[in-house]
């Protein structure tokens, strides 16, 4: 058994230790090095935003909520902040009690990023977010700003001292190799990041894989993994090889804290809580399969444009964002 095996088989094994359902149907699991204990579907931010209606949005973060997720994904620049509105407007009447709220922020220096961290936390109508990172970590050079002089990191220490964060974290969807240079930034800067999201899913393990280069060093470093586009924004089921049901029980069968969904409608949250429910890892042979199924039209990464294109660079699209 080669090392990395050696390391998901040890990890595999602490998270069934860690990861308990509940009646609810719900999953929770263990983040990383903090020990809080999130639903192992988050809910994603963004998607959000596509409801014509915002009542819509904020009935779905309800629904979440009282159904037992209580992972909730966000970002500063998502839909032009309309994404955070319409969950600050739903963590009203004793929401925000519910949840462990997650946003991320696109500032490259210390005045953007705390001038982020203050809209975020007025738009979400909170006193602290319990989970920052550092958005889009797409670039060689994007490490190097994290850490610099008058950069993000002093704004979050900062912030962090003032109880308007708790944890830290860096997200990216380009290429492992920016995630292990970062890793290897922070390990140069003794700093430890809390949490670390990326690409996980049937393609991603094929081509680019951020699930065969980063998953193993983080776990090895206690850095909670939050795996997202398991569908791949719905790329992944263009391929017509897998099934969106299909999709979920993968991520979740991967050694992450905490699997991200976006859902902009009640069924799909729906069908969320229905893989959950009947949740079990999947087996040597059922995971092989799925991987057999999508190794060809995974190797060109057409179905993983976020690896291969520009499409969903919104700091490449927006430099004003980054300060």
């Amino acid at each position: 058994m080669d090392r990395r095996n050696a390391l998901y088989v040890l990890a595999g094994t602490a998270w069934t230790a860690l990861a308990q359902t509940e009646s609810n149907g719900m999953i929770y699991r263990t983040l990383g090095r903090t020990g809080e204990r999130v639903s192992a579907i988050g809910l994603g931010g963004y998607h959000l935003g596509h409801p014509k209606d915002p009542n819509e949005a904020i009935q779905i973060v309800r629904s979440a909520l009282d159904r037992g997720i209580t992972f909730l994904d966000n970002c500063w620049d998502y839909n032009d902040g309309e994404s955070e509105r319409r969950m600050g407007l739903a963590l009203r009447d004793g929401y925000r009690q519910k949840a462990f709220l997650m946003t991320k922020f696109d500032g490259r220096t210390k005045a953007a990023t705390a001038s982020q961290i203050d809209e975020s936390l007025r738009r979400l109508q909170t006193d602290h977010i319990d989970l920052i990172q550092y958005h889009e970590n797409i670039r060689m050079e994007d490490p190097d700003r994290f850490f610099a002089a008058n950069g993000p990191l002093e704004a979050l220490m900062e912030a962090k001292k003032a109880g308007k964060i708790r944890y830290i974290g860096f997200t990216g969807h380009k290429d492992p190799a920016v995630h292990l240079r970062m890793l290897e930034v922070a390990k140069a800067h003794d700093f430890h990041f809390d949490t670390c999201q990326m690409p996980l899913n049937v393609m991603d393990a094929h081509f680019r894989s951020f699930e065969h280069l980063v998953l193993p060093r983080l776990l090895e470093q206690g850095i909670a993994p939050l795996a997202m586009k398991s569908m791949g924004d719905g790329h992944v089921l263009k391929s017509g090889k897998v099934t969106p049901v299909e999709c979920l029980q993968y991520s979740l069968s991967l050694p992450a804290s905490v699997v991200i969904t976006g859902c902009e409608q009640m069924k799909i949250l729906d069908q969320a809580f229905q893989v959950t429910r009947s949740f079990k890892p999947l087996t040597h042979g059922q995971r092989a399969a799925l991987l057999a199924k999508t190794q060809e039209v995974a190797m060109t990464g057409n179905f993983e444009p976020f690896k291969t294109s520009s499409v969903f660079d919104g700091t490449a699209k927006n430099p004003a964002w980054l300060g």
